[in-house]
């Protein structure tokens, strides 16, 4: 029976995740937690703390150098604390100043990276931290969705590419698993499963992008995931795990959770 073997949340979009050993999922399909925030651009022509995609914020696909950086949000009192190399860079509450401060430290982070989205396009700055530290709005796909994929799938992909200790957090599930054969979960798309006691409908094969090529210790791009997905795995998409909406009530589920196919 495959179980689950790691929860991860991201409290901010792009940032470095939370291992957490259990995670709440919302009736809604999202996770309590997860992508409540995030450094969006000037001009994105979104209003306020709407969702937009990942191409309107600062995020790994265009900066791979904030892997370098440590995040840690207390949820209680919505502090943001970014650290690196052990230095605390920033620590601040999500007030007015406080938000000011944090988007301070960031721009002047970002603007020092060799590859960076805003220098040659100043009309990005003022970034703006949106978001509330508690609502997750800022998952990839609006309707907000929940990923899934197994260790088995990992392995393939770490032998495809010579790395046979390849990091799951280049994919930035919200779930992994074992006990399946590689690429077994791309098969539940369009099935249901239950997780402890939540079931989800399986939607979709999780499409990716370059934010999988860095690396998530040192922020450089030094693995081509997708050029191994395509020609690889004969994909004519770059995929690797599945998205998933809540079927049903919500509830907590738990590293060590059963995963069953209920059709």
């Amino acid at each position: 029976m495959p179980r689950v073997v790691a929860l991860y949340r991201y409290p901010v979009k792009g940032f470095t995740p939370e291992t957490c050993d259990s995670l709440t999922v919302l009736d809604q399909g999202r996770i309590v937690g997860d992508r409540v925030l995030g450094f969006r651009f000037a001009n994105s022509g979104v209003i306020g703390d709407d969702w937009s995609n990942k191409h309107q914020f600062i995020a790994l696909v265009n900066t791979p150098g904030i892997a370098r950086l440590q995040l840690r949000f207390d949820h209680g009192t919505r502090r943001l604390c970014i650290s690196r190399e052990g230095v605390v860079l920033v620590s601040e509450l999500l007030d007015e100043q406080g938000r000011n401060n944090i988007v301070a430290v960031i721009e002047n982070y970002v603007l020092k990276l060799d590859e960076n989205p805003v220098s040659s396009h100043p009309g990005r700055l003022p970034l703006r931290l949106v978001g509330d530290g508690v609502t997750p709005r800022y998952q990839d796909n609006e309707a907000g969705q929940i990923t899934l994929h197994s260790r088995a799938s990992l392995a393939a992909v770490g032998v495809a590419v010579g790395d046979n200790g390849l990091n799951e957090l280049r994919f930035r599930s919200n779930i992994a698993i074992d006990g399946l054969d590689a690429w077994e979960e791309q098969g539940w798309v369009g099935r249901k499963i239950r997780i402890g006691r939540v079931n989800f409908d399986v939607v979709a094969p999780k499409s990716r992008c370059l934010a999988t090529h860095a690396n998530p210790d040192s922020g450089e791009r030094d693995l081509p995931i997708l050029q191994t997905l395509t020609r690889t795995f004969s994909q004519k998409k770059p995929t690797f795990a599945v998205a998933m909406v809540t079927c049903g009530a919500g509830g907590m589920i738990h590293v060590g959770d059963e995963v069953a196919l209920l059709d």
